[in-house]
């Protein structure tokens, strides 16, 4: 655990990963799932690591940690997203560029919507990629957006329905925000690996969540190196 500076002097603490490349790596904040900084959401920093990038995860719930879904649900609610994505997502992407790489930033579920929000609002972000999550429309204002966005995105979804997708789908084309959109034969949280009950609304897919990760991993070959 590492803590860094937010925009408005505050400080915030992160699970941080390094590769063996070192501090000069090309970067990515990754961003939690409702259910907050927990092992699983570790485990991808690790593996963004393995593959070479320095990875950092802003600890959004402040220690909390949801361990049932109304739990989850119930610390996402009490979360401002505004301030989360103006002060604790660009207050990693700025530590992260300190050493002058580029920075990207990606997100699962909440962290997915909040990714696209972090690119409308955080200036110094090199590229996001989005995993099913989408925020509020209103909220979005793609004439801010000017980096390149890859986003996946679940058939099955039972909590962002495909119209909410379509929609910010046109706000980017209107905006001419270079993006690329995935779709999966799958269910929210496709790569949630800990996600193992097929009756659930929320469920691993194994294929779709190595096809996803491959194509992000040549989206950041492309933008960030």
């Amino acid at each position: 655990m590492i803590t860094f500076k937010r925009p408005d002097g505050k400080e915030c603490s992160g699970f941080y990963a390094e590769p063996k490349a070192g501090n000069r790596a090309p970067a990515m904040v990754v961003i939690q799932e409702w259910w907050g900084l927990n092992d699983q959401i570790k485990g991808v920093a690790n593996r963004l690591a393995e593959a070479g990038y320095r990875a950092l995860i802003p600890d959004l719930y402040r220690g909390k940690v949801g361990l049932h879904a109304k739990e989850a649900e119930h610390l996402m609610t009490n979360l401002n997203f505004g301030d989360a994505a103006t002060q604790d997502v660009r207050g990693a992407v700025q530590y992260l560029k300190q050493t002058g790489s580029k920075t990207g930033v990606t997100g699962f579920c909440m962290g997915g919507a909040l990714t696209i929000l972090a690119a409308a609002h955080v200036p110094e972000v090199d590229a996001a990629v989005a995993w099913y999550g989408c925020p509020p429309l209103d909220y979005v204002d793609a004439t801010k957006i000017k980096a390149p966005i890859q986003a996946h995105w679940a058939l099955e979804d039972s909590y962002f329905p495909i119209q909410q997708v379509e929609g910010l789908e046109e706000k980017l084309k209107a905006a001419h925000v270079p993006y690329e959109f995935y779709w999966y034969n799958a269910k929210h949280a496709f790569a949630n690996e800990t996600q193992t009950n097929p009756a659930a609304p929320i469920f691993y897919d194994k294929t779709a969540a190595e096809a996803a990760w491959a194509r992000m991993l040549t989206f950041l070959q492309k933008h960030l190196r």
